[in-house]
């Protein structure tokens, strides 16, 4: 009985970890759109200058809800630069492998999206909603360029593969093989970090990203890798979309 008692603890802690996160992301999302909207209006909201703020704020909000509002509430939250992966500095390694974790991340996504396309109803070309238009002035291509290859990938890896990865590997390495334990870790990351995409194509995407970027925290210790990752994905993506125009 004590040993059950134990798992449902250990599994309500993980599940409580997750749904944090998640309701982290959402809840700045909505609760900045709304008041944005309620100042700006529709029409202002809808500009690219308003969808860059707003997108920023969204991360910063977040980012301080994840890391700061444990501090005071969830003592056993509390985290530190290591189990974010941002101990150190960036190295030549890094920005090495994570040249290669595009490339692995990129072919692991296409055969994802090919195995999934055999399933009734899902839209292989389906694009991902990112607020902007394709219809921009140069200096609108530069503030959205800021916020979708710079700071997004920043704040999500820190989310993502910093905060959560960190608290979910430390908790299933420490009930079962390491191995088992980081595996779990990493596909329970992956497949929350789809959810939030909210787009059934892009999550199957993204999936396959957060799966490469997980396991390049774990070669090197950080997340550097990853984010650089993650940066030249979104950056390869903006080029083809907001570029030359392809969907």
């Amino acid at each position: 009985m004590k040993k059950t008692g134990g798992k449902l603890k250990f599994l309500g802690s993980v599940f409580a970890m997750m749904i944090w996160v998640f309701s982290a992301v959402v809840v700045s999302q909505l609760v900045v759109g709304y008041l944005m909207l309620w100042i700006l209006g529709k029409e202002g909201f809808s500009t690219t200058v308003a969808t860059a703020i707003y997108s920023a704020l969204s991360y910063v909000v977040a980012l301080l809800l994840i890391i700061l509002v444990p501090i005071k509430l969830f003592k056993k939250w509390k985290t530190d630069r290591v189990e974010l992966g941002l101990n150190e500095t960036p190295t030549w390694t890094d920005i090495g492998l994570a040249l290669v974790g595009f490339v692995v991340a990129t072919f692991f996504a296409a055969l994802l999206v090919n195995l999934f396309s055999m399933i009734p109803g899902f839209d292989a070309d389906q694009v991902q909603n990112t607020g902007f238009s394709v219809y921009m002035s140069s200096w609108e291509r530069i503030v959205a360029f800021f916020t979708l290859v710079v700071i997004a990938p920043i704040a999500e890896e820190i989310i993502f593969r910093g905060w959560l990865y960190g608290k979910l590997r430390e908790k299933f390495t420490g009930r079962m093989s390491e191995k088992v334990g980081i595996l779990v870790s990493i596909l329970l990351v992956s497949a929350l970090f789809g959810l939030v995409h909210f787009q059934w194509n892009v999550a199957v995407n993204v999936f396959a990203l957060s799966v490469v970027l997980c396991g390049l925290r774990e070669i090197t210790g950080t997340i550097y890798a990853s984010i650089l990752t993650h940066m030249i994905k979104n950056g390869v993506a903006f080029y083809l979309v907001y570029v030359l125009g392809i969907a």
